[in-house]
């Protein structure tokens, strides 16, 4: 009689087949308009949106074209164009999808601080090109606005596209109230337009509905504050300062 010996063993391995549920006609439809609306009202754009209503449906709508263009195009620049390149650049370096930095919470620090940089440069430059305190106000929250989602992003995963949400919200209230105009219509159009954007984040699974929601009151919060007059002053004499 021969003892068995390791060969003469099988070694079973047992697969777990876990079920993937099957997505539907309407559930894949759902996400595939939740990534156009996110696409298109990316946190990118938000600036030359404000700017754009600025010039559009206040009075400096009566300003010179080229100034216009001018403004238009450094923003522009600064805050989108500059930014999207490095963040590519780095995503490339370190192979990561828009996926892996959407969901990684730990990937956002550094695209985040480069886009903050790029705001910083821009605000220099509008303070270097004199341009009026409630124009370097936009930059100025945004700056605030990301700062907030990079310090607490290490606990909890901010939405920078419902943060610009509410500081746009937050903008026009303080400018209906600057420029002494009724902003009821067009604010109300925003914040159905708010609850849109924060909808899809959920839908792809980007985010909660909590971090939806401090998202959009953060951003709120720093549009009110950065461009109240008297706040924006002590502000603007404090970065002076240190500049």
């Amino acid at each position: 009689m021969t003892t068995p010996t390791d060969t003469d063993y099988t070694i079973e391995i047992e697969y777990i087949e876990t079920e993937t549920p099957v997505e539907t006609g309407r559930e894949k439809t759902l996400r595939i308009v939740a990534q156009i609306i996110s696409w298109l009202l990316n946190p990118f754009i938000i600036p030359l949106l404000v700017f754009t209503i600025l010039f559009v449906f206040t009075y400096l709508r009566i300003l010179p074209g080229a100034y216009k263009l001018i403004v238009l195009g450094i923003i522009c620049c600064f805050t989108i164009v500059i930014p999207a390149i490095a963040i590519y650049i780095y995503r490339r370096i370190h192979r990561l999808s828009v996926t892996d930095i959407s969901y990684q919470r730990q990937r956002r620090f550094i695209p985040i601080l480069m886009t903050i940089m790029c705001y910083f440069f821009c605000l220099q430059l509008m303070y270097k090109l004199m341009l009026p305190w409630y124009m370097t106000g936009v930059i100025l929250a945004g700056i605030f606005i990301q700062i907030i989602c990079m310090i607490i992003n290490f606990w909890w995963k901010l939405s920078e596209h419902m943060a610009g949400m509410g500081a746009i919200i937050g903008g026009m209230v303080a400018f209906g109230t600057l420029f002494g105009y009724n902003p009821l219509g067009w604010l109300s159009f925003i914040i159905i337009l708010s609850g849109v954007v924060g909808t899809s984040r959920m839908i792809l699974r980007f985010h909660t509905l909590g971090e939806v929601l401090a998202s959009f009151f953060i951003g709120f919060g720093c549009a009110i504050f950065v461009l109240n007059p008297e706040y924006n002053m002590l502000l603007r004499f404090l970065l002076e300062a240190g500049l």
